[in-house]
């Protein structure tokens, strides 16, 4: 469980917020539309209606306590550089922030973000990887040339095992989980015999990944 506090409760930030408390975080929200956080205050351990880019407040949240601080202002970008800034001045341990633009990304870590996302370019990003092949179905970005997909098997595979097709050695791609219906398996031994409408979850090279979707 971690300590978490996220300023700013446009969508992500209420989405975000209320994730991380179903996932058993003390999460605390700061905004300062008195109606939103009214009518968001019992979700979570903690709220404030206040203005974060005033230095005195984020001196008064204690702001070096928490485990991760999230900044996702929404479209007022000169408010987002200042709480970032204000948090690193007083100790954050961790500060994640939310950006439009990669302009916008350089000068948010340049001034103390520890990590910046960009929700439009990754949800694109995903949804063009995605719609590139039929046979995809999920997709999550690595550094490098690697990646980790969800994909069909190919028909060829039914009714044969792991060991059988050797896939590490002629798709150049490691197996993680299995998944079926509802079903996932995460434990794939060599043994394991593929059924029809068997999905992969696997680990490899963009372009080994689509080369065997496409083979299908």
């Amino acid at each position: 469980m971690k300590s978490v506090l996220v300023i700013g409760m446009g969508r992500m930030g209420r989405h975000l917020a209320h994730k991380l408390a179903l996932l058993g975080n003390d999460v605390m929200i700061a905004d300062k539309d008195p109606v939103l956080i009214e009518s968001l205050a019992d979700r979570f351990t903690d709220s404030s209606i206040c203005d974060c880019t005033n230095e005195a407040v984020i001196r008064s949240l204690g702001v070096d306590n928490f485990d991760i601080c999230f900044v996702t202002i929404g479209e007022d970008f000169q408010a987002s550089l200042v709480v970032t800034s204000l948090l690193k001045k007083y100790g954050a341990r961790r500060i994640i922030a939310k950006t439009n633009q990669d302009i916008q990304s350089e000068l948010l870590r340049i001034i103390g973000a520890d990590e910046v996302v960009y929700p439009e370019v990754e949800i694109a990003e995903k949804l063009a990887v995605r719609c590139n092949a039929d046979n995809i179905f999920d997709y999550i970005p690595m550094p490098g040339q690697y990646a980790i997909y969800e994909i069909s098997i190919l028909p060829q595979w039914v009714g044969k095992t792991v060991v059988e097709i050797d896939v590490r050695r002629r798709y150049q791609i490691n197996i993680m989980a299995v998944k079926h219906g509802e079903e996932t398996n995460i434990n794939v031994g060599p043994d394991y015999r593929f059924r029809e409408d068997d999905h992969i979850v696997v680990i490899g090279r963009s372009d080994e990944v689509f080369r065997l979707a496409a083979k299908k």
